[in-house]
């Protein structure tokens, strides 16, 4: 039997909660435009990192954070404090400006994050256009998403904050080039890359409104990618997939059996609540990394010896 008794049932579902991804789609079209708002800022105020990792988001205790970046000799930060409902935007010389989380144009928002960025004296320019979607209505002029329930928007982020866990302790079992466990705004999806050290074939791009230069420099070396975005099954999915794609790949045995390789979007996907509903959701989603992985470093002969931690590396001297 698997049958959990109740408490444990209520502590998994307030660790893994549900929410159905048709259950908040205007929300969600609306959160993904503040979101890539508040990452350009990010994006133009950090400095070039590989792959674009100064550019995502990191899950944080309230919501959603930008970390700190750079404005001359000064530093701030913007989070999407979820739980409070506002977007918080703090200058290492002390003032803070807050703009309220609540039903309101893209092009309101948009607004309303410019002036406190210049109320504070950090002017930003950003390209002022959202990418990675198939209709890119300028920020200013975008009065169609404006819907926005912030129960929803908290559950999404109960959700990134589960993933992350899970998500942190895959990435400390690799000791090769890793990026950190981040989210990027363009897709709307938490992440985290293992790279083998090779270099890649040129990525042949095709993201909907994305240059595909920016494609290339993502993936310019080989790389496995997993992850977690609201989309593919009812609740969102967890994703893996390889670049180049190494044969064997898509016939790999992986684990859990409900996970399957998608021959239409190039990954393997795990339904969200598949995981969430398993006796062990964590042991679940890391044994669906562990195996995608396993995956992709074997059928494409990685030096796994060379790039894995090994147990007796994490014993610590006292």
């Amino acid at each position: 039997m698997n049958a959990l008794s109740a408490p444990h049932a209520s502590a998994r579902s307030e660790a893994w909660p549900s929410l159905a991804v048709d259950d908040w789609t205007r929300t969600r079209e609306t959160l993904h435009m503040w979101l890539q708002i508040v990452g350009k800022v990010r994006m133009a105020q950090a400095s070039m990192l590989n792959h674009w990792w100064q550019v995502p988001l990191y899950v944080s205790a309230r919501g959603l954070t930008t970390s700190s970046m750079p404005h001359g000799d000064d530093v701030f930060d913007m989070e999407f404090d979820l739980v409070a409902e506002v977007l918080r935007i703090r200058s290492s010389r002390g003032g803070t400006r807050e703009v309220r989380l609540e039903p309101k144009p893209v092009a309101v928002f948009y607004r309303q994050v410019m002036d406190a960025l210049a109320d504070l004296g950090l002017e930003v320019s950003i390209m002022a256009t959202p990418v990675e979607v198939e209709r890119a209505i300028p920020f200013e002029h975008d009065h169609e998403h404006a819907a926005y329930d912030p129960e929803h928007a908290r559950l999404f982020w109960r959700q990134l904050r589960a993933a992350d866990r899970v998500m942190n302790r895959f990435r400390s079992r690799f000791y090769g080039k890793s990026s950190p466990v981040h989210f990027f705004w363009g897709a709307m999806d938490l992440a985290c890359t293992r790279f083998s050290g090779r270099a890649a074939p040129q990525h042949p791009g095709g993201a909907p409104n994305c240059a595909d230069w920016v494609m290339v420099e993502g993936y310019s070396h080989e790389l496995y990618s997993c992850g977690f975005w609201p989309g593919g099954s009812a609740e969102g999915s967890f994703y893996a997939y390889a670049y180049p794609e190494p044969d064997g790949f898509a016939t790999h045995p992986v684990r859990p059996h409900v996970a399957a390789y998608s021959a239409g979007m190039g990954e393997y996907l795990l339904p969200y609540d598949a995981a969430r509903s398993a006796a062990d959701p964590d042991g679940a989603v890391l044994e669906f990394l562990q195996t995608t992985y396993e995956a992709a470093a074997d059928n494409a002969g990685w030096d796994r010896e060379a790039l894995e931690a090994h147990p007796h590396r994490h014993v610590l001297p006292f």
